[in-house]
């Protein structure tokens, strides 16, 4: 026995004992083998030593480490681009370029988890116990076995796991779970909120499923981008408790009753439209899938979305900007100014008037009159447009009805002046504490947001807007009104002195009139 201390050492013995194990074997196979053969399986043998010899030189570089690190990571990429799963991706991780410490709480939910994002955080722990009294619930008045959700929901992991952006480092029977848990959670509470806990076993004083104002939070967490479910797995999910597998669009017209106390206008919803929801909430689980709802959607913020632009705000592309280029997206606040701001329209004799319609962004103007909806701002405002933007930021055939908007909102506010005059006009109705605090709202909201003003379907209104603050003549009229028809005393004042002015022409053209025909 030879003892070998040295690493190296040791290698090239034991490639010396392969090499002559390979030529021995080969003379056994072939013993009338040609000088040719040997000589090409000694080749062979040594290929195999060089190769081993470079392999070995190559592991004892300083660079070997990296390089091999760098190889697992192309490895990663090739599988990503062969998987295809950025074209299901469609629940996104906010942008950092969106996010700053001030906004955290408008993405990050505090009260409740659903889906992987924030799945793990201890904070939000406290409410997986009153997810498990939900299943319970489900079970003890469905009469199923849990068996029957999880091996259907497991069908659907693949699919589930693709709507999510990047690993999900969760185990196979950890997703399935958080799926069915989270999924038949956030049913229950849309039951409850449309038709009443107590219809579904919950008592009067239930600390989560009653009618609290504990629920707004959880409401505003449940619309939160980071916090969403595929709208597929609820539908499965509803569908295995009624025994309608196919079940669909019922889910979605819960989504729109859960998250109505969201919507930021006061106005109520148009009676055709309640009448519509509310039929579809009965007990026909069969009913025709509501219009509210008739393009479905990915999950709860994509429903609620669509019922909040239910009418669509469409409009042909038009080009209205003298711009050298606008074929790309870009963040430059030069481009992003739709009109001037209400201190400014006011100037130039543009009059403000509330909109009475449930549609918030649906805006109007005509004969120099701006007619906006009212816009009611609260809590819960900020939360819903930040994630509302961030969503059609991310999602690629997603419009930016939200975004667009938003942005024309913020030019009309510049100050808390402007603020105090649409409240003053019923436009905007605010719970803050100042009109400075609702000023400052609307300049955040659209920071570091990628827009291009030509794909707004404001972009034809605020050309309108823009041509009637450039007419000279309605800049004269509004200048006259400001400063001589600004109160009752002006008004008296300026007519006495164009009486005055006229008398004082006709004496003057007697006066010479009677020099030259004295007669």
């Amino acid at each position: 026995m030879v003892a070998v201390f040295n690493k190296e050492l040791l290698s090239w013995y034991l490639i010396t004992l392969k090499l002559k194990e390979t030529v021995e074997a080969a003379k056994a196979q072939s013993p009338t083998a040609s000088p040719l053969q040997l000589n090409g399986h000694q080749h062979r043998s040594t290929d195999l030593l060089t190769g081993s010899a470079e392999e070995e030189e190559e592991s004892n570089s300083p660079d070997y480490e990296w390089v091999i690190s760098i190889k697992d990571k192309l490895q990663q990429a090739r599988q990503d681009e062969d998987s295809g799963s950025w074209a299901k991706l469609n629940i996104y991780r906010i942008p950092k370029c969106l996010r700053n410490d001030d906004d955290n709480k408008a993405y990050v939910p505090q009260t409740v988890s659903l889906g992987p994002y924030h799945h793990d955080r201890k904070k939000l722990k406290d409410m997986n116990r009153h997810k498990w009294r939900s299943l319970h619930q489900v079970l003890k008045r469905t009469g199923h076995d849990i068996k029957l959700y999880l091996n259907a929901i497991k069908e659907l992991e693949e699919r589930a796991r693709s709507c999510y952006e990047g690993p999900i480092n969760i185990s196979s029977n950890d997703f399935v779970e958080m799926m069915v848990l989270d999924g038949i959670f956030a049913i229950e509470l849309f039951r409850g909120v449309a038709g009443g806990f107590h219809h579904l076993g919950y008592a009067r004083n239930d600390p989560v499923f009653a009618m609290r104002s504990f629920m707004h939070s959880i409401q505003r967490d449940m619309i939160m981008l980071e916090n969403q479910l595929p709208l597929f797995i609820l539908d499965k999910l509803w569908g295995l408790q009624v025994g309608e597998p196919d079940q669909k669009g019922f889910i979605a017209r819960l989504v729109i009753r859960f998250f109505d106390p969201l919507t930021p206008t006061d106005e109520p919803l148009r009676k055709v439209d309640m009448t519509k929801l509310e039929s579809s909430l009965g007990i026909n689980q069969k009913a025709t899938f509501d219009p509210l709802t008739e393009h479905g959607g990915l999950h709860c913020l994509d429903v609620f979305r669509q019922h909040l632009l239910r009418t669509g705000a469409v409009v042909a592309p038009r080009i209205w900007i003298k711009r050298k280029s606008h074929t790309a997206r870009v963040a430059d606040k030069r481009r992003q100014q739709l009109i001037h701001c209400v201190t400014e329209l006011r100037e130039s004799g543009i009059k403000f008037r509330k909109r009475k319609t449930d549609r918030f962004w649906d805006i109007k103007f005509k004969n120099g009159i701006l007619r906006i909806p009212r816009l009611l701002i609260h809590d819960g405002t900020k939360s819903l447009f930040l994630n509302l933007i961030a969503y059609e930021q991310c999602q690629i055939d997603c419009r930016n009805d939200i975004t667009s908007y938003v942005i024309f909102m913020d030019n009309l506010i510049n100050s808390p002046e402007d603020v105090g005059y649409l409240h003053y006009c019923g436009i905007i109705e605010h719970w803050l504490g100042s009109d400075a605090e609702v000023a400052d709202l609307f300049n955040r909201l659209c920071q570091e947001v990628v827009f291009d003003i030509n794909d707004s379907y404001l972009s034809s209104l605020s050309e309108q807007v823009n041509d009637y603050y450039d007419s000279k003549w309605s800049t004269w009229r509004a200048s006259l009104k400001h400063n001589y028809f600004n109160n009752p005393w002006a008004i008296v004042s300026f007519f006495a002195a164009v009486i005055l002015l006229c008398l004082t022409l006709a004496q003057t053209f007697y006066g010479v009139y009677g020099y030259y025909r004295p007669n």
